[in-house]
């Protein structure tokens, strides 16, 4: 039989109302969990159709064993169910007053959807009004992990209100964390709910109890607590940060996080997020008015800098802050505007509020904004930077000139299948406070012809390189002209062959390619002296300069050079699923004459041998892989470069990670991190980060960890160096995560995962995260300068 009856809407309300906060932006990982539903699938219930959205367009039809009492109030009995859609209801005996509207479900009531299913001991209500109750209910969450049961539920329209509920996402035999709540009312029109007397308990001990608190209870953003960070260090304090969010409007939106160090004051930070057609940006600041950390060392770190002769303006302020914007605008289809602009209040800030280790807080932060084109044969832009000191041990004097403005075009464009002609320009204006600049114009057109086979290539290629500057005083008086410049041909060959073949390796059928290529560079001398050096220095010898047209960065010099790269390279990968089992490089550079064109305090390049550049990864097997870089100098008969690294994969999770890194006259460093698993449950984790050359721990953490179905606890205990005098700060960390709800305490995940690559299973084949939070519109800090 079939009759018009609106199904109950009080499911969904159970499903809100206790998993609002289950959503996380990294998927929970739920392997040792038990595949046991709180509540098994009904036998009778039929799979979902149909979406939510549609269901009250839907009909109702409603089955019995039999239909008696009469037609104003029908009474069904036996194997009652009710479907509409993806909704199931289902009891022993139902009976409904057409009259008046009411109905009364007796006997194992049953409901199942798309995004849940539940068990009641009875319900009742009333259609016209729109008045619902259930009783003694239990029910799981289907479309994610939760499950969990209420006293009683009443509802009118989109007013709820359950009574003795209870959530959690562990099993219902394995209760390691569960919430309750005295009464829940929701609003699903507002999408809101109000939580009184609720309770979070750990096993069985109540470790949080709230008397009142709102929470949304859909995806509509609300204002509102979010959660919270709790820590320790030895230079903060006990450290706790309270985010609070403000839903502003549709399209932008604020967070304000007051923030308490017991041994430095209260900071404000504050974020803003907007979002427009074709653009978004991000702008944040923070406030630490009065910081006690700087009043506390004021007279060491006053003496210590007249004795090590730092500048003293660059001590601590008193109000202590920094300010980040990023964003960008789509101008139309081929123009974009972005923006990346940071401040800070003084020197030293980035070293006290940052957790880099990585050569601690980089010198100089960067801003910059500009506009930006890019189509088919051509890319432009028209930008400008400045450059903020962020190193107390040096002056204003090592910074960058600023480019204030920069204007660039590169273009690119084949005219035939054999030539292919281009060009690259830059006009720069640099400035500086405290140094003279000037302007700078350079060209380089350029005509290439890119011949190529199955099995080989080769590009000529043919360039002019016209540079010309206006200077400034003294700059004009030491070149000798307030006007210099420099023109000059670049010639160049890239030729390369492949080579591949069928090779057995111990039963396991193997693609061995086999690649030598060689790059031939001819660039005459052009005195250079003159010339002023505002954004270019030599280039760290690598695997790439063997292939590049100069060996320093911008345009103030150009090498010249009569010199043949010799190059091979080869891989060997499986067949069955194309996994690399070897890769090895190994390249040369022959001069036949001396360059002369150097840059201050670097020594000019002879006639000879460059160092050899070799690389080479090797995978032992699936779990364990070696890899290795060397660079040896046959002229001085040194290492100018070495490093190894090595990987091994410990069961499905764990992974040890060990590497040595040697540059001449730079570093010497290790580097042992691992996490470990010893059982399914438990897991050590650690990292011994040291640099040998200054006999200093750069780096220690030890920790444990402990993870269950539903619930996984870190204690972790860091010390790092952090100041730029080496002086090792600690910190002890402790975070409780209750998957599908939250977590509490600092955010351990996020630097485990920095310092140990492969913490996350799948970071293995990513880069490494950043030890400074990523700029998506460019690097926000600038590398170390030049000695």
């Amino acid at each position: 039989m079939r009759k018009a009856l609106r199904l109950l809407p009080l499911p969904a309300l159970v499903a809100l109302s206790l998993s609002a906060h289950a959503a996380d932006e990294r998927p929970e990982d739920w392997r040792l969990c038990p595949v046991v539903d709180a509540i098994p699938a009904f036998p009778d219930a039929q799979n979902p159709t149909g979406i939510t959205s549609t269901r009250v367009d839907q009909p109702t039809d409603i089955y019995g064993d039999t239909l008696g009492g009469t037609e104003e109030k029908p009474v069904f009995e036996g194997n009652v169910s009710l479907r509409r859609g993806d909704q199931f209801l289902g009891t022993d005996k139902l009976t409904y007053e057409s009259e008046t509207g009411t109905y009364v479900a007796t006997g194992s009531v049953r409901y199942q959807d798309s995004g849940m299913r539940l068990v009641a001991e009875t319900a009742e209500g009333n259609q016209n009004s729109d008045t619902h109750q259930l009783n003694d209910v239990s029910y799981q969450l289907v479309s994610r992990r939760g499950n969990g049961g209420a006293d009683h539920i009443t509802m009118h329209g989109p007013l709820g209100s359950l009574y003795g509920a209870t959530y959690s996402t562990c099993p219902p035999g394995e209760r390691s964390w569960e919430l309750r709540a005295r009464r829940i009312d929701v609003d699903t029109e507002e999408g809101m709910g109000v939580a009184r007397g609720a309770v979070l308990r750990v096993g069985k001990v109540p470790v949080l109890y709230v008397p009142w608190f709102p929470f949304p209870v859909d995806d509509r953003r609300r204002t509102g607590l979010l959660y919270p960070a709790v820590g320790s260090s030895s230079r903060n304090g006990f450290d706790y940060r309270q985010p609070i969010y403000l839903n502003l409007a549709p399209n932008y939106d604020a967070t304000l996080t007051p923030r308490l160090m017991t041994e430095r004051g209260v900071q404000l930070g504050t974020q803003f997020r907007y979002l427009v057609e074709g653009g978004a940006g991000t702008l944040e600041f923070d406030y630490l008015p009065s910081d006690r950390l700087a009043s506390r060392e004021r007279d060491e770190e006053t003496a210590e800098f007249i004795e090590k002769g730092y500048p003293l303006e660059n001590r601590r302020d008193d109000d202590r802050g920094q300010f980040s914007f990023r964003g960008h605008q789509r101008l139309s289809g081929s123009w974009i505007a972005r923006g990346n602009l940071n401040w800070i209040s003084d020197p030293r800030y980035l070293e006290d509020f940052s957790n880099n280790i990585d050569g601690l807080a980089p010198y100089a932060l960067t801003s910059n904004v500009g506009v930006y084109g890019q189509g088919r044969y051509w890319s432009a832009g028209l930008m400008a930077d400045h450059y903020q000191l962020a190193d107390y041990t040096l002056s204003d004097l090592v910074l960058p000139h600023d480019r204030l403005p920069r204007a660039f075009a590169s273009w690119e464009q084949p005219f035939a299948e054999w030539l292919t002609l281009g060009m690259d320009a830059e006009a720069v204006r640099f400035h500086h406070p405290d140094k003279p600049g000037g302007s700078r114009f350079d060209a380089r057109p350029f005509v290439s012809m890119p011949l190529q086979g199955a099995s080989w290539f080769m590009t000529p290629k043919l360039a002019w390189r016209h540079t010309s500057y206006r200077l400034d005083e003294p700059l004009a008086a030491a070149a000798g002209s307030d006007s210099p410049r420099r023109s000059l041909p670049i010639a160049s060959l890239d030729a390369g062959l492949f080579f591949e073949r069928d090779a057995d390796i111990r039963g396991e059928d193997y693609l061995q390619t086999l690649e030598p290529r060689l790059f031939y560079l001819r660039v005459p001398y052009r005195d250079q002296s003159g010339l002023p050096l505002f954004d270019t220095r030599p280039m760290t010898f690598s695997w790439g300069q063997l292939f590049r047209d100069n060996r320093y960065t911008g345009a103030d010099r150009q090498t010249d050079a009569n010199q043949l790269t010799l190059a091979v390279s080869t891989r060997l990968l499986r067949q069955s699923d194309g996994r690399e089992k070897l890769s090895a490089s190994l390249g040369q550079i022959r001069y036949f004459d001396d360059s002369r064109v150097t840059a201050p305090g670097e020594e000019p390049v002879e006639r000879g041998k460059s160092a050899w550049v070799g690389d080479i990864s090797y995978a032992v097997n699936d779990r364990w892989s070696l890899g290795g870089s060397y660079q040896w100098d046959p002229k001085f008969r040194r290492k100018d470069l070495a490093s190894l690294r090595t990987r091994y994969l410990v069961g499905d999770t764990g992974v040890v990670n060990f590497s040595y890194r040697y540059r001449r006259d730079l570093l010497e460093q290790v580097d042992l991190n691992f996490l470990y698993p010893l059982n399914p449950s438990w897991s050590l984790v650690g990292r011994y980060y040291y640099s040998l050359d200054d006999r200093q721990l750069l780096e220690g953490i030890a920790g444990v960890q402990w993870d269950s179905c539903c619930m996984a606890v870190r204690l972790v205990g860091r010390r790092h160096v952090h100041n730029r005098e080496g002086d090792l700060g600690t910190s002890l960390q402790f975070e409780i995560e209750l998957k599908g709800l939250g977590s509490a305490g600092p955010d351990t995940e996020s630097r485990l995962r920095r310092a140990i690559l492969g913490y996350y299973r799948e970071d293995l084949y990513l880069v490494p995260p950043s030890e400074v939070a990523p700029d998506p519109d460019g690097d926000a800090h600038s590398p170390d300068p030049t000695p």
